[in-house]
């Protein structure tokens, strides 16, 4: 009996063995060995899950693997914030984020995750600037009249926004206060079904990124009074800056970027970045974004580490600005 129990440890010890040196890091399957989820904090039809239905597409062909795109809408995207920092660092968890995600709401909302010190920056992937735009009907034809407009109905008019505290609802304070004029906000699961109801003329303005709003002022369902940039859009050369238009000084920059949960392996944030930067490079996307009114920033700032000096720049210029203005979620 000694013998026969000798014998099954020494088995078992050698099962449990094969099995550890299966299980090791070096012997760990490559990345990616299974399907991505790009986590998109707002709803289906909206500026970010544009972007990221355009990049999902070309970057499962650069890394042969399945990408999937997952909207998490609410709360200022900040549930789908929340969702990402817990889930496990492997890869195959990631999110799209920009301005409002990843700046704004630290400084707003009270987050169970920190914005900065709980991702891994993957790449910047896209610069944008926001539009002033009105429904068709608006008695207004440029951004003097339609503050006119504003004034002459004080406390009427509606704004749309894709939630308390996004950058919509952050350009839409700061253009109160620059312009002395008084409305209310409405507040979307997303820049996308907000759009939607200023395109029904069911709200009156929009303070919305370029790469919503342009297909339908270009489809003349909507107008548009200034871009908050101080050049003009090359994909939209007509519409004026809010330099020429009379608000000289509203300049928000509607930037996107990729992260990764915090301790992702470096490894496999050089694999997502690459596979990034060569859809970034191909001329088809490249127009897309442009149609889109983002232009992709040089491969220089593309990099993991540029997208970090860049938020935390982000960071330590919007954070005082919006305490000291006081913006509460609504």
């Amino acid at each position: 009996m000694r013998g026969l129990w000798a014998g099954f440890r020494g088995h078992v010890f050698v099962i449990c063995a094969l099995i550890a040196a299966w299980a090791a890091p070096g012997n760990a399957q490559p990345f990616p060995s299974r399907p991505i989820t790009l986590v998109v904090p707002f709803a289906a039809g909206g500026p970010t899950d544009t972007l990221a239905r355009i990049l999902s597409e070309r970057v499962a062909t650069e890394l042969h693997t399945t990408v999937v795109v997952e909207n998490v809408a609410g709360a200022s995207g900040s549930i789908a914030g929340a969702r990402v920092a817990r889930a496990a660092p492997d890869g195959t968890t990631i999110t799209i984020g920009h301005w409002g995600t990843h700046v704004l709401n630290g400084a707003i909302l009270k987050l169970p995750y920190d914005v900065v010190a709980d991702f891994e920056p993957v790449a910047t992937i896209a610069m944008g600037t926001q539009l002033i735009v009105g429904r068709k009907s608006l008695e207004a034809n440029n951004l003097k009249e339609m503050i006119a407009w504003l004034k002459a109905h004080p406390g009427k008019a509606t704004a749309g926004t894709a939630g308390a505290g996004t950058g919509a609802h952050v350009a839409g304070v700061f253009f109160k206060e620059k312009t002395g004029t008084d409305f209310q906000f409405v507040p979307y699961r997303g820049a996308g079904p907000a759009m939607i109801d200023l395109v029904a003329g069911q709200i009156d303005i929009m303070f919305d990124q370029a790469s919503n709003s342009l297909p339908q002022y270009k489809n003349g369902a909507i107008k548009a009074f200034a871009v908050t940039s101080p050049t003009r859009l090359a994909s939209a050369p007509d519409i004026p800056t809010v330099d020429e238009a009379g608000l000289p000084g509203l300049y928000i920059s509607y930037w996107h970027g990729i992260w990764a949960p915090k301790n992702t392996p470096k490894e496999i944030i050089t694999k997502l970045n690459a596979a990034i930067v060569a859809v970034l490079a191909d001329a088809s996307v490249k127009q897309r974004f442009a149609e889109l009114g983002q232009e992709i920033p040089p491969i220089t700032q593309q990099t993991p580490a540029a997208l970090a000096a860049f938020q935390k720049a982000e960071t330590e210029k919007w954070w005082p600005i919006v305490k000291a203005a006081d913006i509460k979620p609504e």
